[in-house]
């Protein structure tokens, strides 16, 4: 039933997209003139045909979504098909980002070549605006007045023009850092729910490669944005203060200071410094261009922007932020003992497993010159075996997520016979001997906490429960530490407790030394 119903998708998917591909709809050029540019219509026509086929792709995770929900049964199969189709739009929109990227510099390249044709002559009083315009672009008639050409200096002017070719780019770069950010939830999700190891560094491999994505378009949209804004604030300023108006400019430079505030409140707390900056800066912009319309009677100009700043003001720009812990995926086995034997020649002593990642115990039952059979270890199992730098034949059992657990097989070890079992300790791939090395046994842990200046009742209450009996200290003004711990897994439980209850906040496992 479950293939069936998928296959029932992905074939009106792909009906979907056949139709669309076949009748290949019209494009309009988004700057008059380069209609004839065979390359850059063509770019236009491809990047509409992506838009569609994402569309589509998105409708079907919709419907295996509805699916799941009607059927959680067979969720882990659902999911699964969910995870390829998302894949599949991170792909397009990967390929559209490149497309957007040559069209911005056609018409980038266009624009500068014609500048000094491109601006119509116009009555400055003139109130109404080209027949046809879409409401999308009624904005820019601004900018494209004769009052700005004759009263800035020729290379300001260009400047100006530019910041505004540009605010489509900035637009773009904003939604396709919301359409990845709405995946990277998903992904989140995914990656919380998978039960297998090579699902989860799949998906977790996706997550990574998406958030780099998303540092990139928030770069560019800082770097686009401050280009736009500097630009236009100076054009404006300019103009106004020639005019003598004076409380307009108060008025923008007041309105500026408290966006620079609310920036400097949401700082570090929403997904995206950059696109924060970018909605509550362009909310100003767009009001002080409306004043500047205002002044030079273009009527059109300052309607279209009243609009524009009403759907600013309906964007919900504060995204959560997306931290995603790496999970750990170790197997955490006791001791036992066993009559028969385990181990065969057909079922071999395994290699230990050695984790890049995370904290494991296990006992060291005895370092060989050569390779030993498993009944020379008194039945116990599982056993594992590792071959150090020297060649010895490294034998282990067991494994463990606390030094309290391997201490109680250690114990359990010597009752069976065992004379000297030794616990080990990995983390993060690295080995020690907690029972030779006397330094690793002078090694405490603590867990630094960073990035505020006072801690959530919510983060205390982790610390409470995760932590209890370990002391809480203030170190630095935005420095608060939790320690000594003896084990290192349990500092690392209380890490990822503190990350899942407040992303924001930096935390890290330091090694300190109780000699």
């Amino acid at each position: 039933m479950f293939r069936r119903n998928f296959i029932y998708v992905l074939g009106a998917l792909f009906l979907t997209a056949g139709g669309l591909l076949a009748q290949q709809p019209p494009v309009e050029a988004r700057i008059a003139g380069l209609e004839n540019n065979e390359e850059y219509m063509s770019l236009l026509r491809e990047d509409a045909r992506l838009q569609e086929r994402e569309d589509s792709i998105v409708n079907a995770v919709a419907v295996l979504r509805e699916r799941l929900r009607e059927d959680p049964v067979q969720r882990q199969r659902y999911s699964q098909e969910i995870l390829q189709l998302e894949s599949r739009i991170f792909e397009i929109r990967n390929a559209k980002g490149r497309l957007i990227d040559r069209i911005n510099s056609i018409e980038q390249e266009w624009v500068l070549a014609n500048l000094n044709g491109a601006v119509p002559t116009q009555d400055p009083a003139r109130n109404d605006s080209p027949a046809g315009i879409p409401d999308s672009l009624k904005c820019r008639n601004l900018v494209d007045n004769f009052y700005f050409r004759e009263h800035l200096a020729e290379a300001d002017y260009a400047a100006l023009r530019e910041a505004q070719r540009l605010e489509p780019r900035a637009a773009e770069f904003v939604e396709r850092y919301f359409a990845n950010h709405a995946t990277l939830g998903e992904l989140a999700e995914a990656y919380a729910a998978v039960q297998t190891e090579a699902e989860a560094m799949e998906i977790f491999g996706r997550l990574k490669a998406l958030e780099g994505v998303n540092h990139a378009l928030a770069d560019s949209l800082a770097k686009v944005w401050n280009y736009i804004f500097d630009n236009k604030n100076y054009a404006y300023g300019y103009i106004l203060d020639e005019l003598g108006r004076e409380e307009i400019l108060t008025r923008e430079e007041e309105e500026l200071a408290r966006a620079t505030r609310q920036l400097s409140e949401l700082r570090g707390t929403t997904a995206s410094d950059a696109v924060a900056d970018y909605f509550l800066r362009k909310r100003v912009m767009v009001d002080y261009e409306g004043a500047v319309a205002g002044e030079l009677a273009l009527d059109a100009a300052r309607d279209s922007l009243r609009g524009v700043a009403e759907q600013i003001g309906a964007v919900e720009f504060r995204l959560p932020r997306i931290d995603v812990a790496e999970r750990y995926f170790l197997d955490y086995d006791s001791v036992a003992f066993s009559s028969k034997p385990k181990y065969t020649y057909q079922n071999p002593i395994p290699e230990c497993k050695v984790y890049a990642n995370g904290t494991i115990y296990r006992i060291l039952l005895g370092t060989f010159n050569t390779k030993r059979a498993a009944a020379t270890f008194r039945g116990a199992y599982p056993l594992f075996y590792l071959i150090d730098e020297e060649g010895k034949w490294n034998y282990y059992t067991g494994g463990f997520a606390t030094l309290e657990e391997a201490e109680t097989a250690q114990k359990l070890l010597k009752e069976h016979g065992f004379i000297r079992p030794e616990v080990v300790i990995w983390n993060d791939g690295v080995m020690r001997n907690l029972s030779r090395d006397p330094v690793a046994q002078d090694l405490a842990y603590r867990v630094e906490i960073t990035g505020t200046d006072a801690l959530s009742d919510a983060v205390k209450q982790v610390i409470a429960e995760t932590a209890s009996g370990h002391e809480l200290s203030r170190v630095g003004q935005q420095i608060f530490v939790v320690g000594g711990f003896t084990d290192r897994a349990v500092a690392d439980r209380l890490a990822e407790a503190l990350r899942s209850a407040d992303p924001a906040l930096e935390i890290k496992v330091v090694e300190v030394s109780n000699s």
